[in-house]
């Protein structure tokens, strides 16, 4: 079977409403420190957060520039060990096959991926600042002839039906109407696909969602989701969870070490760390096969 080759070509509107025109915005005006200082070390542009056990001696580094240096690097670190894990549920994913990273931002997922299996990508971002940054790091790294970005809607791609034999969302899914994004997985993914999201989450078990989360919402431009959504949708949309996994305690100490990372605090910090104590928040991986 012969599958079209998504090309780069972007489409004129990628936008399906005024709010995601807002989040288009906001992408292409953004220059945060903490997405890109990270990002120089490696060229693995990463936007999203870390997990695993911190090492806090990085703190207790004397000299102030090293000590940044130091702290920037393990907080790199600590996100790229959530791109890894993110990565090792995408299922049996040979060199030949097509995989979609939705919402790729600056494409560090992608690369992952393909530094792992050997596969194809393509990314999907709203935002044609982040398409051509990341396109421009894919010829650097020179693995462009098999990793791509788009700037292009993940809820309407355009791609090949069934082209896929993986997919995920890596903190993007809050943008975005559940029933639509996992439509469109769905559509892209062959049968067997497997499909995986890392995601906060806001608890049902506490009730609404709280005012932490309200907070991350608005500092975001974003709406979170909560946990039952997500099943829910799944279960419209023909997609089964196989694994689902809890990694919220292994998101404190990334954002321990973050909020004292004075080159790097957003202001944030300690809202995320309020909301995931008080367990109004949680941080899931989910992964679920296409049926």
């Amino acid at each position: 079977m012969t599958i079209a080759h998504a090309d780069t070509a972007r489409t004129p509107v990628p936008t399906q409403s005024t709010y995601q025109s807002r989040v288009a915005d906001y992408w292409n005006a953004e220059e945060n420190p903490v997405n890109l200082e990270l990002g120089r070390i490696d060229d693995l542009y990463h936007h999203h957060y870390g997990i695993g056990d911190a090492d806090r001696s990085v703190l207790n580094e004397p000299d102030p520039g090293r000590r940044r240096d130091r702290v920037t690097g393990e907080l790199h670190r600590l996100e790229h060990a959530q791109a890894e894990l993110l990565a090792s549920h995408l299922g049996d994913v040979s060199p030949t096959d097509r995989v979609f990273d939705a919402g790729c931002g600056r494409g560090g997922g992608s690369v992952v991926a393909n530094l792992r299996y050997g596969c194809h990508t393509d990314g999907a971002t709203i935002s044609a600042k982040q398409a051509d940054f990341a396109n421009a790091q894919a010829r650097k790294r020179g693995v462009d002839d098999k990793v791509r970005y788009h700037h292009r809607n993940m809820l309407d791609t355009g791609f090949t039906t069934g082209a896929y034999a993986a997919s995920w969302n890596n903190e993007s899914s809050m943008y975005v109407e559940l029933d639509l994004l996992f439509a469109e997985h769905a559509r892209l993914l062959r049968r067997g696909g497997r499909y995986v999201v890392i995601t906060g989450c806001y608890n049902d078990a506490y009730g609404r969602a709280s005012r932490e989360v309200s907070l991350i919402n608005a500092h975001y431009i974003c709406d979170i989701h909560p946990r039952s959504a997500y099943f829910r949708a799944m279960a419209r949309n023909r997609l089964v969870p196989v694994h689902v996994e809890d990694l919220t305690a292994a998101a404190l100490p990334y954002w321990e070490l973050r909020r004292e990372a004075d080159h790097l605090v957003t202001g944030i910090e300690d809202t995320f760390l309020t909301a995931y104590r008080n367990g109004s928040f949680q941080y899931l991986l989910i992964a679920a096969d296409r049926v």
